[in-house]
């Protein structure tokens, strides 16, 4: 069996592309990062890391810093921002997986946090996107940011192929997608969007960096909120 190639992803302090098995250690390492720290002016407290990862598509993963004081609420905001936000659904952080006990958003991280610690986030109750929050490393010092959350790395865009040419595809047909069969290619290049007939769900739509591409009404941007 061919083993599938391993996510990678930038770091957002040098732009090293690396592996997501090693970016904790790069981060752990990396000068550029140090430096930003170091220049850091805000009060010292506990700085969490955290590994945010999609439960179903692990290909797509954050790694994030979050200040001590920081509730989940704010967390909340910075998924639904960067990954998840359509239509305005409910949400909801639990311990011990979607049949676990739900944890107020307005807890703060210092309540809830432990290196090791595993969180699961709920967006949508309908078509439920599921994102796993691991808590990796801490350190002490200053935040890099005045905000709650800062984006150390996140995973590269995965690439996906034309299902007329076999080149890189920049769309997703959701009528293929939603109509078509489990193993029919819903990927399309810019060059075949316009001859592609499926129009039952409106026009194909352009990908992004996000694990809710083609659920709901989601359409990205997929950037971070800051």
């Amino acid at each position: 069996m061919t083993r599938k190639p391993q996510s990678r992803g930038t770091c957002q302090y040098c732009g090293e592309e690396t592996a997501k098995s090693g970016m904790a250690k790069h981060l752990v390492k990396c000068s550029k990062r140090w430096e930003t720290i170091e220049s850091a002016k805000q009060p010292d407290e506990i700085i969490w890391h955290l590994r945010v990862q999609d439960v179903h598509r692990k290909e797509f993963w954050l790694d994030l810093e979050m200040r001590n004081s920081a509730t989940l609420e704010k967390l909340d905001h910075y998924l639904r921002a960067i990954w998840l936000e359509c239509c305005g659904h409910l949400s909801q952080f639990t311990v011990g997986g979607s049949a676990g006990y739900e944890i107020s958003k307005k807890r703060k991280a210092d309540e809830v946090f432990t290196v090791g610690a595993q969180l699961l986030h709920l967006y949508d109750f309908g078509t439920t996107s599921e994102t796993d929050i691991q808590v990796i490393g801490l350190r002490e010092g200053g935040a890099t940011t005045k905000h709650p959350i800062a984006l150390m790395a996140r995973n590269l865009t995965p690439e996906y192929l034309c299902q007329e040419c076999n080149q890189p595809a920049e769309y997703l047909c959701m009528e293929c997608l939603l109509e078509g069969s489990r193993n029919e290619n819903c990927f399309l290049c810019e060059a075949h969007i316009e001859d592609h007939s499926h129009q039952e769900y409106g026009e194909p739509i352009q990908m992004v960096n996000s694990p809710r591409l083609g659920m709901c009404g989601y359409t990205g941007p997929a950037d971070p909120p800051y």
